[in-house]
């Protein structure tokens, strides 16, 4: 017999679902602030799996993928117990923002602190009660506003086999070879032995349906591959499934010129070295300036503005360095990999 999930105070049992709400803080005017937690304790053993949404707020996608996957679960079709939090930077999400009120990014705070700024103590809140009470979990993303991302995993799949077997179970259409950055809690969970998945897709403030469909038969086939449902207990079956598209590198490049960026590529799409992926135009002059990739590659994120300023980010491509074509041609400017909001986990 499954003993009870002990969480908040309140005991879930075998075979029951409950919301339960973690104390996180008051605002300014006393009124309480909470972490909602749906806890799906299933009736047969099995293991523990976090799935969360909007550690920044501003990042939609997650909270649809979630409150779908929930409508196809109960807990009588799941071994092992499912914790979803489909808001975790409940404060970036009132206010529509990527952080926090104090401007601190929650994915740059983990471990976090019990005693330390409001962004330390949500961290250490969500890292205490729910990650570590989990073996895997899978941390829903999407691009910064005025981007948008191809669905991918992030993961550090060359290190660890078994993240790479359970980041090829999601089946998006592309698997990034991403390190795990400080202060993220992709590291905090490698640190206390939990392995997370990152999904990217979608752009800020946004619905995306693609997107939102291939994060739910993602979040299925993880499940299903780790034996937390059976087909046979009348589950439905993930869409159509990917084999993911491995790469290790990517990196913006950037416009040129300031002006007007036309380009018929899409997120998905391939390019090679010396392609024309768009052009930017002076809107007073009847000039236009080419923009070339740099690199064979393929398009994993754009920018959704067609105005830009000189060494803006257009196109986000990814790569494998082992058989990529080294490139630099003169009007191609590639980003730093490292900047915060270039890539996101």
């Amino acid at each position: 017999m499954r003993q009870p999930f002990v969480i908040g105070g309140l005991a879930v049992k075998p075979g029951e679902r409950r919301l339960v709400d973690l104390p996180i803080s008051k605002l300014s005017n006393h009124a309480p602030v909470t972490l909602p937690v749906h806890v799906l304790h299933g009736a047969q053993p099995g293991p523990t799996m976090f799935v969360s949404a909007a550690i920044h707020g501003d990042e939609l996608n997650g909270v649809e993928i979630i409150r779908r996957l929930l409508r196809t679960l109960t807990p009588g079709s799941i071994n092992g117990t499912l914790l979803c939090v489909p808001v975790v930077n409940v404060f970036g999400f009132i206010s529509r923002s990527r952080y926090l009120p104090d401007r601190r990014d929650l994915n740059r705070s983990f471990p976090g602190s019990a005693t330390g700024s409001l962004a330390a103590r949500l961290a250490h809140l969500f890292l205490t009660e729910i990650v570590k009470r989990s073996q895997v979990g899978i941390d829903l993303h999407t691009a910064a506003i005025h981007r948008i991302n191809l669905p991918q995993i992030r993961c550090v799949f060359r290190k660890h086999p078994r993240v790479r077997e359970l980041g090829q179970a999601f089946g998006a259409e592309v698997m990034l070879d991403s390190a795990e950055r400080p202060g993220s809690l992709r590291e905090a969970a490698r640190a206390v032995g939990v392995d997370v998945l990152s999904y990217e897709g979608g752009e800020g403030l946004r619905f995306d349906e693609f997107a939102i469909r291939a994060g739910v038969d993602g979040i299925t086939g993880v499940m299903l591959k780790m034996g937390m449902l059976d087909l046979a207990d009348g589950v439905e079956p993930p869409g159509e499934r990917h084999t993911p598209v491995l790469i290790n590198a990517s990196s913006w490049l950037r416009s040129p010129e300031g002006g007007v960026f036309r380009t018929t590529k899409r997120i998905g799409d391939g390019v090679s070295v010396g392609d024309i992926v768009g052009h930017v135009a002076n809107p007073y002059e009847d000039v236009a300036v080419e923009v070339r990739s740099p690199r064979r590659g393929i398009i994993i994120g754009r920018t959704t503005l067609p105005i830009v300023n000189m060494g803006d980010a257009l196109l986000n491509i990814g790569w494998s360095e082992e058989v990529s074509e080294r490139a630099s041609p003169e009007r191609a400017i590639l980003a730093d990999p490292d900047e915060e909001d270039e890539v996101i986990d």
